[in-house]
């Protein structure tokens, strides 16, 4: 074929080709739809819920505005003042004294193993690990300022001086008993 020919051909063939692309322009059966959702919207049944009444908003009352502000200089001299009160009070530990050895050791750590009696002074006998301490009446074991207030055979009792909840010093006895040997 000749290019002339297939000209005339394509020249015959335009007006079909354009009436083929308007026949695919048509509806197509969108107004079907359109009617079935349309029908839809009439039957679908409407319902719309109440809202709810808002909460009615009840205003805080600041009733602190007449107490002490933690953070005024007031507070902090009333804390001040009960410190030097609890530092005045009887009970308190000597601090400036010199401190004995076996107050380097917590009081579970200390057992008793035995007196020692001579004329007139009694002592105990103390363990820690392996070694073996002299004490009498009026010296120092324990962290928490113990002192030896009596010596018995079978015991010794002291008195702690310890810090409560409110940080006051308080005294407080413990004892600690003869260990026997176990074999």
């Amino acid at each position: 074929m000749t290019l002339n020919r297939c000209l005339a051909r394509g020249v015959s063939l335009l007006p079909l080709s354009m009436l083929a692309v308007l026949a695919g322009c048509g509806d197509g059966g969108v107004h079907e739809v359109r009617a079935w959702m349309d029908e839809a919207r009439r039957q679908a049944p409407v319902s719309v819920q109440k809202i709810a009444a808002p909460k009615t908003f009840a205003p805080f009352v600041y009733a602190a505005k007449n107490e002490v502000d933690p953070y005024s200089p007031a507070k902090l001299s009333a804390a001040l003042a009960k410190l030097q009160a609890n530092a005045n009070s009887a009970i308190k530990p000597d601090l400036d004294r010199r401190r004995d050895p076996l107050e380097n050791h917590p009081l579970d750590t200390i057992t008793m193993v035995g007196t020692l009696q001579k004329p007139g002074l009694t002592y105990a006998l103390l363990q820690v690990d392996k070694a073996v301490f002299q004490v009498k009446v009026g010296n120092y074991i324990g962290q928490n300022h113990g002192m030896i207030t009596r010596i018995g055979e079978t015991e010794v009792e002291l008195k702690e001086i310890v810090r409560d909840a409110a940080g006051e010093w308080t005294e407080r006895k413990a004892k600690l008993e003869l260990q026997e040997n176990q074999k």
